[in-house]
């Protein structure tokens, strides 16, 4: 963190990442540098782009030219924690819009909600997930949030299986809203518990509502008090 890379180093395999710090030896380098939205075509067509850079709609998927929608990965959303426009190309909301879109199109009525921010991905065995926002996130927005951080099993600890799970919950102090969450866990299907996180955040729900949510338990699966609301009652505590 906090320098540049300047390049990769090795022929035939990589070695290396040259930094302006100086070589970090690595035998596998992951490269995740983000996308622009392609609006060259709506831009063209005199289509407004919003302040994210990519299109510009309504909750109907309408841009500013009748008859023109957009979807997917060029066109904005409506954040529904923070109530802005942003741009987060996923799959999920991209097929959404487009359904949304279709319907429009074709006569009918259909409003696009908006999303939340949940993602996820796997690196070998690790999974990793995030919804909402981030601590960081939530300060730069100025918004009074605090995080907790907790490490569990992702089932039963007396089971052989059970492998790590870490969870940070971000709140909103004062009025106890869910901010977002994010989550490592060393068996890539156990971070899939950020779903019922996503559903809270999309109905503005609160820690509360968390710790008394009724999930699932058998210990195959989860730890009676699974780390997730355990992570709800410690941040109860503090919004």
């Amino acid at each position: 963190c906090g320098v540049t890379v300047q390049g990769l180093t090795g022929s035939g395999r990589v070695t290396g990442v040259q930094t302006d710090a100086g070589l970090v030896r690595a035998d596998l380098v992951v490269v995740a540098v983000g996308v622009k939205p392609n609006v060259d075509l709506a831009r063209a067509a005199g289509v407004r782009l919003g302040k994210t850079g990519a299109v510009a709609v309504n909750a109907r998927q309408e841009t500013n030219v009748p008859g023109v929608y957009s979807a997917g990965d060029n066109t904005e959303s409506l954040h529904r924690v923070t109530r802005r426009r942003v741009h987060i190309p996923l799959g999920l909301p991209a097929n959404r819009m487009g359904r949304v879109a279709g319907v429009n199109m074709a006569g009918g009525d259909a409003r696009f909600p908006g999303v939340v921010g949940t993602g996820i991905f796997r690196a070998f065995e690790l999974g990793v997930a995030r919804t909402g926002l981030t601590q960081t996130e939530a300060q730069a927005l100025g918004l009074d949030a605090v995080s907790v951080d907790v490490t569990s099993t992702d089932h039963a600890g007396y089971h052989g299986s059970s492998r790590p799970i870490h969870v940070r919950l971000t709140g909103e102090k004062g009025t106890g809203r869910l901010l977002g969450a994010q989550l490592v866990g060393h068996n890539h299907l156990s971070v899939k518990r950020v779903d019922v996180v996503a559903a809270l955040l999309g109905q503005r729900g609160t820690a509360q509502d968390l710790f008394d949510a009724d999930l699932a338990y058998a210990p195959p699966f989860s730890g009676v008090w699974d780390v997730l609301l355990v992570a709800a009652d410690r941040l109860h505590k503090l919004v």
